[in-house]
């Protein structure tokens, strides 16, 4: 049986045109969703949070992972954040081995061994500690330690400008020296 030349044509056509169609289709990995994937992905990298043009911090990480869906910026691997009071200064440093910021408001949550340091040389430690962008405030709820030149105090909770001149410790205990 002989096929006229536009059948083998058509036959040969369809043929190629279904072998593509299987070809093309992307393959889906089970279990992954677009929720657990980040939309940007960063390393040693710096990130500036601004207010009306003024510089309040700037966000160093070793990993920084952003997810659109829960607005939210994942830092670890090693976190420093540098705060700056209004004229540009630079007043304390934040680290902590990770931390997330709210994309919406730009507060920021550090855990794991988090320090501040205030240009001043007053030291604040605890494990876990928010900052409040609006309020340029931080605080926590769990045991603190501070130290400067002149006191040694400690306690379960705290609220502190974010330059720790003016702090307030909750069920405290300490030393402090008055000359």
């Amino acid at each position: 049986m002989k096929l006229s030349r536009p059948v083998l044509l058509w036959v040969l056509l369809v043929g190629i045109s279904a072998g593509c169609e299987e070809k093309i289709k992307p393959t889906v990995l089970p279990g992954i969703s677009s929720e657990t994937i980040p939309r940007q992905e960063s390393w040693n990298s710096t990130v500036t949070l601004t207010d009306s043009g003024r510089v309040r911090a700037m966000i160093h990480a070793g990993y920084i992972r952003v997810y659109g869906e829960m607005n939210a910026t994942l830092l670890s691997e090693g976190i420093q954040v540098r705060f700056f009071n209004e004229k540009g200064e630079h007043t304390s440093t934040l680290t902590a081995k990770e931390g997330k910021v709210d994309d919406r408001s730009n507060d920021l949550e550090a855990s794991g061994d988090v320090k501040v340091v205030s240009t001043e040389s007053t030291i604040l430690e605890t494990s876990h500690l928010f900052w409040d962008n609006a309020k340029q405030l931080v605080h926590t709820q769990e045991y603190v330690k501070i130290t400067s030149p002149r006191e040694k105090i400690q306690g379960r909770g705290l609220e502190a400008d974010q330059h720790l001149q003016n702090y307030r410790i909750f069920h405290v205990t300490g030393e402090a020296r008055t000359d």
